[in-house]
């Protein structure tokens, strides 16, 4: 388990919509929490046990439901709803904050960014993390609730076997429909496809992509591997999600409100990141049993792998945004 008690701000593949049952911020709160994952899967678990916590130390008057498989919409949809002043809120990540005007924080969504977990939570306790979430709210009006929540090493499945870069090249791979993941792909050689998590499967049984990206528990409950049998463990990001709520919905909150929904988020998230760890290594023997090619990736290759990803933190269309000498800023706050 995950000690980085600092931070209570939040998480990814997911959305979480809150309804107020009344104007009044004294009076009942009712929580919708929609997210993408599938039910069983350690985020999933992980809204379990925060509606638990909320409900019982709020003695009833917090209450939360659970909406997964993307039934409240899509993660853009909601974002939305939340920015027009609705009582909703979402799980999100840096390449999405990226795209709502907060330009430094694409980069936490880097390929090869991080080389451990460490490293990666470390930077969203940093006094960096706090400036962005203040950038955030003032710019994409969107309160950072908890940015502790792990949602997985990001790993790559295939319907060819990858072990070297030059087998990247021309490959079709599924990619969330964010620009800081499309151009993470394209400097590794690969042609990142935008879709709907919904339409890989089919996707991948028709050859119309040739493969996927996502954390171990979503590749394996997508049952992916039914129709591509390799999987890389290039760890090409290390995703810490982070919940959010809109600007106006937060404040409408009383200050104890406050505080049980951020403390609660955190608690939930210890939770759940501890689920992750457990389910990542039981799932990986299941790839394996399953009949999936495994590949870990080689010192060679992952020396390859960070050569190329260094020619996405000089991209123009992203630099000329970022402030000066960011990367650097970055890498610092991480050590």
């Amino acid at each position: 388990m995950h000690k980085y008690t600092a931070v209570f701000a939040a998480l990814s593949a997911a959305v979480i919509a809150f309804t107020s049952v009344s104007a009044n911020a004294a009076d009942e709160v009712v929580l919708r929490v929609g997210y993408g994952n599938n039910p069983g899967e350690p985020f999933d678990l992980g809204c379990q046990k925060w509606k638990e916590l909320i409900e019982e130390r709020s003695g009833g008057k917090f209450k939360m439901e659970l909406y997964p498989s993307s039934q409240l919409g899509s993660k853009d949809d909601v974002m939305d709803q939340m920015v027009a002043g609705e009582p909703v809120a979402t799980l999100t990540d840096g390449a999405f904050f990226y795209d709502r005007g907060v330009k430094d924080m694409g980069i936490v969504f880097g390929p090869f960014l991080f080389d451990t977990w460490e490293q990666a939570f470390k930077l969203n306790s940093s006094k960096w993390f706090k400036d962005q979430a203040d950038k955030v709210a003032e710019i994409a009006h969107l309160k950072i609730i908890g940015a502790d929540w792990r949602y997985g090493a990001r790993h790559t499945l295939t319907t060819k076997p990858v072990t070297k870069l030059a087998d990247l090249h021309g490959m079709k791979v599924r990619v969330p429909t964010n620009n800081i993941q499309v151009k993470g792909f394209e400097v590794l050689g690969a042609t990142p496809t935008p879709m709907a998590l919904g339409d890989v499967y089919t996707s991948l049984q028709q050859g119309t992509i040739d493969g996927v990206e996502n954390p171990i528990p979503v590749l394996y409950n997508g049952k992916f591997h039914e129709v591509a049998k390799y999987l890389l463990l290039d760890g090409h990001v290390f995703n810490i999600t982070n919940i959010v709520v809109g600007t106006d919905f937060y404040n409408s909150l009383t200050p104890d409100q406050q505080k049980l929904l951020v403390e609660t988020c955190h608690d939930a998230a210890m939770y759940q990141n501890e689920i992750v760890e457990k389910t990542e290594k039981e799932l990986l023997q299941k790839f394996k049993d399953e009949g999936v090619t495994v590949t870990e990736v080689s010192p060679e290759f992952k020396q390859e792998l960070r050569d190329a990803a260094a020619k996405f933190y000089e991209l123009p269309e992203f630099t000329k945004d970022w402030t000066p000498g960011l990367l650097q800023t970055v890498k610092a706050a991480m050590q």
